[in-house]
C-alpha cells in the first residue's frame, strides 16, 4: 500500500509539474513565425499563420516610436501604449510583448490585470508607487517606492498598479511573459461592462447601497435612467 501510495504522489506531482510547464506561450517550432492576417500568403502555421521565414526582412522584427511622449491629458493622467503581436508580428511565438508608461504628475495606472503574462516594470524617469494584490485568502498589498533605475515584478493574473507621486511626469518601460498577456482594468470591467453587471450583484458584493454603484457606473458611460 505505501509503494501505491508513493507512486500515485509521483504521478500526481508530474501532472503538476506538466501543467505548470504548459501554463505560458507554446514554445516555437521553428526560428521564428512572423505574423501575417492573409492566409494565401503564409506558408507555417504556429499561433498564428506565418509568414514564410525566406520572405522575413529586418523590419518585421523593428518596432519605431518608443521614444515619443504620449499625451496623459486624461481622467487617470496615464497612458500605456502596449506593444503585443498585434501590432509588431515579429512577436509570434516569441512569448514576449512590451509597453511604454507615460505618467502625468499625480498620474495612476490604474489597478488592472494581465491575464496571460507576468510583468517587469523599469522606471525611466520620475519615482513610481507601484504595488500588487496577492490573491485569497490572504489579499496582502505588497507595494514600493520605485525610482529611475528600479525595476519591480507583477506576477501573472495579479490586481497591480502605479502612482506617480513625483514632482515631475514619469516614464516607466514594460516587459511581459507574453506576446498577448491582455489587460482588465478592473474598476472599467466590474462598473462598465457590456451589458451592464446587474445591480442585485454589484450591491451584495461590495455591501453599498444602489444608488452608490449606479453612480459608479455612471462614471464609465453606463446610463441607468
Amino acid at each position: 500500500m505505501k509503494m501505491e501510495a508513493r507512486i500515485l504522489s509521483y504521478i500526481v506531482l508530474w501532472a503538476m509539474i506538466v501543467f505548470l510547464a504548459s501554463a505560458s506561450d507554446p514554445s516555437p517550432l521553428q526560428d521564428f513565425c512572423v505574423a501575417v492576417n492573409d492566409s494565401k500568403t503564409a506558408v507555417f502555421v504556429n499561433g498564428k499563420f506565418c509568414k514564410d521565414p525566406k520572405l522575413a526582412t529586418a523590419n518585421d522584427f523593428f518596432y519605431t516610436g518608443f521614444n515619443i511622449p504620449r499625451n496623459t491629458s486624461n481622467p487617470i493622467g496615464s497612458v500605456a501604449t502596449l506593444v503585443t503581436v498585434d501590432v509588431f508580428p515579429g512577436l509570434n511565438t516569441l512569448g514576449i510583448a512590451f509597453a511604454r508608461v507615460d505618467f502625468a504628475r499625480s498620474g495612476l495606472n490604474p489597478p488592472h490585470t494581465h491575464p496571460r503574462g507576468s510583468e517587469i516594470l523599469t522606471v525611466l524617469e520620475g519615482t513610481l508607487y507601484a504595488g500588487f494584490v496577492t490573491s485569497n485568502p490572504d489579499n496582502r498589498l505588497i507595494t514600493k517606492v520605485l525610482q529611475p533605475g528600479d525595476a519591480f515584478v507583477f506576477p501573472v493574473g495579479l490586481i497591480h498598479f502605479q502612482l506617480n507621486i513625483g514632482n515631475t511626469s514619469a516614464v516607466a518601460y514594460a516587459a511581459f511573459s507574453s506576446q498577448n498577456p491582455g489587460r482588465i482594468d478592473i474598476a472599467n470591467a466590474v462598473f462598465g461592462s457590456t451589458p451592464p453587471i446587474s445591480d442585485d450583484v454589484l450591491t451584495k458584493a461590495f455591501q453599498v447601497d444602489q444608488n452608490v454603484i449606479r453612480d459608479l457606473q455612471a462614471q464609465f458611460g453606463i446610463d441607468n435612467n
